[in-house]
């Protein structure tokens, strides 16, 4: 199986916000927000390994910024790190100035794709390579979130994650 460069992992689509996306204050629903990542996202991970991919968890959704009706949002994701079955996808939410044009950054996720066959079952994810800078931190970093993640699911001993300890331990 071909290792893939995170870059040919990244898929961009841009929204606009509509009525019937917004809450009663006229900003775009959390939920809503929600499954625009989650789709981005599975696109992302589909071109890593294509194949079926199934979001198996939102690991981090980070609302920063309230997106008001008639916003123009942009959806950035990449697969930061593959394991043996899954994928850790970054999703980062951009909203650009209609006057000027400027994205600013207003929301981020993490989501967590599992590649499967035609049963159901998992399969095998070819290995990432981060080339950027962004890249290599977020690829070190989701070995961390899943050892993490293992352990508050009682998946595995905290004795046992070498990446967590060598972060807080120094080891």
């Amino acid at each position: 199986m071909k290792a893939r460069k995170a870059s040919e992992t990244l898929s961009i689509t841009t929204k606009v916000v509509l009525p019937n996306d917004t809450n009663t204050l006229g900003n775009l629903f959390g939920g809503e927000l929600l499954a625009w990542m989650d789709l981005i996202a599975s696109v992302s991970a589909h071109r890593h390994c294509k194949r079926v991919v199934v979001t198996a968890s939102v690991n981090n959704v980070s609302f920063q910024k309230p997106i008001a009706h008639s916003s123009i949002v942009t959806l950035e994701a990449k697969v930061s790190r593959a394991f043996s079955s899954s994928m850790e996808v970054f999703v980062d939410v951009y909203v650009e100035d209609q006057v000027t044009g400027v994205r600013e950054k207003c929301n981020e996720a993490i989501y967590t794709f599992v590649a499967v066959d035609q049963n159901g079952g998992p399969i095998q994810v070819p290995e990432l390579i981060p080339e950027t800078e962004e890249e290599k931190e977020r690829f070190d970093g989701a070995l961390r979130r899943k050892q993490l993640s293992l352990i508050l699911a009682g998946k595995m001993k905290p004795s046992d994650a070498t990446e967590l300890r060598r972060l807080f331990m120094g080891e």
